[in-house]
């Protein structure tokens, strides 16, 4: 899933870019699996749904810095280490908003798209014939 690949055949890539921070393209989808023709286009807003898979991504991130920091670091009533804590992750989780956004599409899809291992094989038998 970390990979943004289709999750039916685990080989085509979702989106059409690779880079995440390309920040005009980097939520355009494939319409199809360019592997095993899968369709990723379910339905008018169909992923109106990642926001909830996101939110949990954004704070699943969030208690890991909040546990590292305290582990590294610690807090403490007397300074300023929880508000240096609150400034870092929020910089953080900002400039990884777009990869987590496709994270979260690739997981929301594999919720309701399974592995179908004889799909890859018959996109290759199909490719072999061709």
């Amino acid at each position: 899933m970390l990979q943004n690949k289709c999750p039916a055949c685990r080989q085509g890539k979702l989106y059409k870019s690779d880079n995440a921070y390309n920040l005009k393209h980097f939520t355009e989808m494939n319409e199809h699996c360019p592997v095993c023709g899968e369709d990723l286009e379910r339905e008018i807003g169909f992923y109106y749904g990642t926001g909830y898979v996101s939110y949990a991504l954004t704070i699943a991130f969030s208690v890991a810095t909040f546990i590292a920091w305290w582990v590294i670091i610690g807090f403490s009533l007397y300074d300023n280490r929880m508000f240096w804590w609150l400034g870092i992750n929020a910089v953080l989780l900002v400039a990884l908003q777009p990869p987590i956004m496709r994270v979260s599409r690739t997981i929301w899809l594999a919720f309701f798209v399974r592995y179908k291992p004889e799909r890859l094989a018959a996109s290759a038998t199909q490719h072999r014939t061709v």
